[in-house]
């Protein structure tokens, strides 16, 4: 992504760069510094301070490779050819991002330390790091202005559903999912949960159908099915298709009570003793039925009502 701008202020960077250097944390991660900073930059094309090496790739590997003593640890960070602290937004936005990319940092955890750290700083001025893309369950990172939402998950379209005439609520769990689906997996997963059951009540009140508020989401799930009578769903004339239909629906309700159970082992939703053990790869799993469970729920609602089976309710 380029860019080039400057709403980054020089304040912002030394928070930035000064926060790495004081962490204890390689901003290399698990690479050499000259193959990371080839991620970043075309080092055969920038100068060597060095006068034995033609350019910057030779110097680096000779004094932080061969001679890693000769140089700070924080080098790069007041070495003007890299433009840390005075170049456009693109480029310190770049080398936070790549600090965080998988094949530089396994540990979830650490990375997770280091996505709210640096969002953290980056809010002030208008930007922050999310997950753009996912490699074998990892996140890969970009950035964007604040505001301006339009990354891979969430993806419902909670706006476009005429049902739901005021989805205020969803759009709420829907931020915190955005917000803490990297940086706070076990509050996401929680998040999740809290989607799924504020969409069965809405369903469930506009249809004017009692429930008891203690009733966890399993049983509001039941409820819904009742209503939009998904235990008879079927295909017509065809037996075959019916019960594939039936094994789907079945596989619908177990996905609800695996998420409610996913949150209680791995969410936030009740004290525990010890740290929560869930990781990105939990969130998004958790993301990912929650989107299914609620796209499929929604859909058959508006069927229902566009065939007259229900009454739309306000």
């Amino acid at each position: 992504m380029s860019m080039n701008t400057r709403q980054i202020t020089e304040i912002t960077r030394r928070k930035l760069l000064d926060s790495i250097a004081l962490s204890g944390v390689w901003w290399a991660g698990r690479l050499e510094e000259p193959d990371f900073l080839a991620r970043i930059y075309d080092l055969e094309s920038l100068p060597s301070t060095d006068t034995r090496f033609k350019n910057a790739a030779g110097d680096i590997r000779q004094h932080r490779v061969n001679n890693p003593a000769d140089w700070e640890d924080d080098w790069i960070f007041n070495d003007s050819r890299f433009q840390l602290q005075s170049g456009d937004d693109g480029i310190i936005l770049r080398f936070l991002s790549e600090m965080l990319h998988p094949v530089v940092r396994a540990d979830e955890q650490e990375v997770a330390t280091l996505l709210a750290s640096f969002n953290e700083a980056l809010t002030r001025d208008g930007y922050e790091l999310y997950p753009a893309d996912w490699i074998s369950g990892h996140a890969v990172y970009s950035w964007r202005r604040r505001g301006s939402f339009h990354g891979l998950s969430p993806k419902l379209k909670l706006r476009e559903r005429a049902l739901l005439t005021d989805p205020q609520v969803l759009e709420e769990h829907l931020t915190r999912i955005r917000d803490g689906l990297t940086a706070d997996p076990p509050a996401t997963i929680s998040s999740c949960k809290n989607l799924l059951e504020s969409l069965f009540k809405i369903i469930l009140d506009r249809s004017q159908v009692e429930y008891d508020t203690k009733d966890d989401i399993p049983k509001l799930y039941r409820e819904v099915a009742t209503l939009l009578t998904l235990n008879a769903e079927s295909v017509p004339e065809n037996a075959r298709a019916s019960k594939t239909s039936q094994q789907i629906l079945r596989t619908l309700v177990t996905t609800v009570k695996s998420l409610a159970e996913l949150r209680n082992e791995l969410g936030i939703g009740h004290g525990q003793s010890q740290p929560s053990m869930a990781l990105a790869r939990h969130a998004r799993l958790a993301l990912n039925s929650t989107v299914a469970v609620a796209e499929f729920i929604l859909d058959t609602w508006q069927a229902r009502v566009d065939s007259g089976q229900l009454d739309p309710k306000t």
